[in-house]
Formats: structure tokens, sequence, C-alpha cells
């Protein structure tokens, strides 16, 4: 009989911690949005002089390092594409130090 309240028991456990999860992951899925919220601000005033032809400060470098690409994306529009170009854009990040993978798609832009 005890051994079945251990095993009631150990399994109520699991239970509660999956739900725990659970519920840490819905409320970081709703700070990560209000992030991006941040991260994308925080890139804009960074690079703002890049879509006028300037090499990227070293500010922005920073931010193109630790910005996250699902926050990032969904601002390449086809307009600012045709502004950088997926060449241009792919020199920019690499040479602050972020790879890409081949044919990554972000935005409007295809990488090649």
């Amino acid at each position: 009989m005890t051994s079945k309240k251990v095993s009631w028991t150990a399994t109520a456990l699991v239970i509660l911690v999956v739900m725990g999860m659970w519920e840490m992951e819905m409320a970081s899925a709703a700070a990560s949005a209000a992030q991006c919220v941040v991260e994308k601000r925080l890139l804009i005033d960074a690079c703002k002089p890049i879509i006028s032809g300037r090499p990227p400060s070293p500010q922005c470098c920073g931010r193109l390092r630790v910005s996250q690409f699902a926050c990032l994306c969904p601002m390449i529009t086809p307009k600012l594409a045709a502004l950088i170009g997926p060449s241009r854009a792919v020199r920019i990040l690499e040479g602050c130090g972020r790879r890409l993978p081949r044919h990554f798609k972000c935005g409007s832009i295809t990488f090649p």
C-alpha cells in the first residue's frame, strides 16, 4: 500500500513540475514579445546610418550580434530589402561577427 502512495505522489509531483515548466514557458514567450519591441528600437537607433551606405558602427555590430532574428526579420520589408540588398546585408552581418545559415530567409531577404 505504501508503494502505491509513493508512486501516486511521484506521479503528482511530475505533473506539477511539468505544469510549472509550461507556465514558465508561456510567461517567457510573453516577455520575449515585449523584448522584441525593445530589440527593434535599439537596433534601429544603433544601425540607422547603414541605410545611407555607411559602415556599421561598433554599437550597431554589437546589436546585430545579440539581437534575435525572430524579432528582427519581420522588420525586413521589400522596401528595406531593396535599400540594403542581400549581398550587402551578408557582408554587414558577417563583418559584425554574425553567422548566417545558407539560404536563410529573413523577412523579404533570402540570403545566399
